[in-house]
């Protein structure tokens, strides 16, 4: 790919996932460059001035009342980045660090940061040789940024912590010595701009939006096919009812229905029986769907407005003060203002977060009431009980369903939002945190109990659809239903289907599954 310029105001959810998990060059933006040399220069004024500036002439947190004079400013920064490393726990995946690479240069490439281009530079020679810093992924409250995280980030950076590099883990100096990056040495206020941040949660947060949107898609294939195999009706998705009621992941979900049923075999057996309504986890897909669907649109609205943002503390402001301006308290330059604020802080960030993990718990709780209407015989509609070839002999998908049942109660656990939480850090400074990467952590772990329960109504969906052949659901149906058989066969007896779910649970994932929409 040609490489991606990065300016700090456009990049998107898909640039995001190029440079991540496609491994897209990146490089600063000429223009961009200019921005972050005129921000610089306001910093390197004020440190020559020896005037009052939070992180750079002063102590952080509660120890922002203590000045540091400027013969002391490179000793600041290594002893920001050393202190604030304090994470533990299991690493943060080599594309989560990625993301935060990309995240911190894109919005230090804004130009509002104060930090010299060679720091950004650095970031993007990290990305495009595949030095990857290993993260430890708790530690952060969400109150001035991912603090810890990127803490670990940045002692990369200046050739110190442990990163990943061409899939071996060893020291930061040593990846950077292999990949042939020089560390840097930093100057005043470019520590507290790499660590002062949301991208360890907006990164984490932003691969499982892009997951969730395979989620959506796939509910949509797999929840069709079930209902087809469950002799549902398409009435339900009649355009004039959702026209009635216009939100647009319902109409879109709606849409989504009619398409993949249009031309089977299995509605037409059907069409003129007497039921007069199906149950909700199938009549009610468009909306159950079409609200996660417009949850998911919230998400990538605020992610895609964070990936833009300046988001350290204190800002660097390059323009002149207009003539007549009324006086602040904040230092000044002559080329511009240094002003504190709290763009650090991961409100918005943490409340998208566990929007997402709520509404991926739908699409499981509702997946699941599917998978349990195709297995109980009493709700089948003459499917063999539990899916069973010779039911009794065999128990069929009888105990997939209670780990479906299991992984969605699990969820239901973690659904509950980290947001609504706060605890005082940093001598009562930062006395309300967002607890943003708890939302984070737990919004990785619903992704991936949904993936696993769609895999198991994949499964039985197909099932079902083969105990009724020769009858055939439709052409865009039978390619989602070719991509679950090329990996898992037809259940002829019992078996483990542990592999089995793990094998659909991989390609859904990969998107094979919501392909068949498009």
């Amino acid at each position: 790919m040609n490489a991606l310029h990065i300016n700090g105001n456009d990049l998107t959810l898909e640039s995001f996932a190029e440079v991540v998990q496609q491994r897209r060059p990146v490089l600063l933006e000429p223009s961009a460059r200019i921005a972050v040399e005129r921000a610089r220069a306001v910093v390197d004024d004020l440190v020559v001035g020896d005037r009052v500036a939070y992180a750079i002439t002063t102590g952080v947190g509660k120890l922002a009342d203590v000045r540091i004079s400027a013969d002391q400013a490179r000793e600041l920064q290594i002893n920001l980045v050393r202190s604030h490393a304090v994470g533990v726990g299991e690493p943060l995946s080599q594309e989560e660090a990625r993301g935060m690479c990309l995240l911190r240069a894109n919005s230090l490439a804004k130009g509002f940061s104060g930090v010299r281009p060679v720091v950004i530079d650095t970031l993007c020679e990290m990305l495009n040789r595949g030095v990857h810093p290993v993260i430890p992924s708790q530690g952060s409250v969400g109150a001035s940024g991912d603090l810890a995280p990127l803490s670990h980030l940045a002692l990369v950076l200046i050739g110190e912590g442990e990163a990943w590099y061409e899939g071996k883990r060893m020291s930061g100096a040593e990846a950077m010595k292999a990949a042939g990056i020089t560390p840097i040495t930093l100057e005043a206020k470019e520590a507290i701009s790499l660590i002062n941040g949301t991208q360890a949660m907006l990164s984490s947060g932003s691969l499982s939006l892009i997951a969730a949107q395979i989620l959506a898609d796939t509910a949509d294939v797999i929840g069709s096919i079930s209902l087809d195999a469950l002799q549902g009706t398409d009435v339900a998705f009649d355009e004039r009812i959702h026209a009635a009621r216009p939100h647009p992941g319902q109409v879109k979900v709606a849409a989504n229905l009619r398409m993949m049923m249009e031309g089977s075999a299995l509605r037409e057996r059907h069409r003129d029986c007497t039921r007069v309504q199906d149950a909700y986890s199938m009549r009610c897909m468009p909306q159950v769907h079409g609200a996660v669907r417009d949850a998911l649109a919230y998400a990538r609205q605020t992610f895609e407005i964070e990936m833009n943002s300046a988001v350290d503390n204190p800002l660097v402001f390059a323009a002149p003060k207009k003539v007549g301006a009324p006086r602040t308290a904040a230092p000044q330059a002559a080329e511009g203002d240094i002003l504190s604020g709290g763009n650090f802080h991961g409100e918005p960030i943490a409340f998208a977060l566990d929007m997402l993990a709520i509404a991926l718990t739908a699409i499981a709780g509702i997946s699941e009431r599917r998978i349990e209407r195709l297995v109980n015989p009493q709700l089948s509609e003459g499917l063999p009980p539990f899916l069973a070839p010779t039911a009794g002999l065999n128990s069929g998908f009888m105990m997939p369903q209670v780990t479906a049942a299991a992984l969605v109660s699990e969820n239901k656990v973690l659904a509950h939002p980290a947001s609504v939480d706060s605890i005082t850090t940093s001598g009562n400074k930062e006395d309300y945190v967002s607890m943003g990467m708890t939302g984070a952590l737990k919004l990785k772990r619903v992704v991936e109990n949904t993936r696993n329960v769609l895999a198991i109504e994949a499964l039985a969906a197909a099932q079902a659809v083969d105990c009724v052949a020769p009858l055939k659901p439709s052409r865009r149906a039978q390619r989602a239903l070719n991509e679950i058989r090329a990996v898992s066969p037809m259940m002829q007896h019992d078996r483990s289907l542990a592999k089995d779910f793990a094998l659909v649970s991989d390609v859904i994932a990969k998107g094979k599954i919501a392909a068949a929409l498009y």
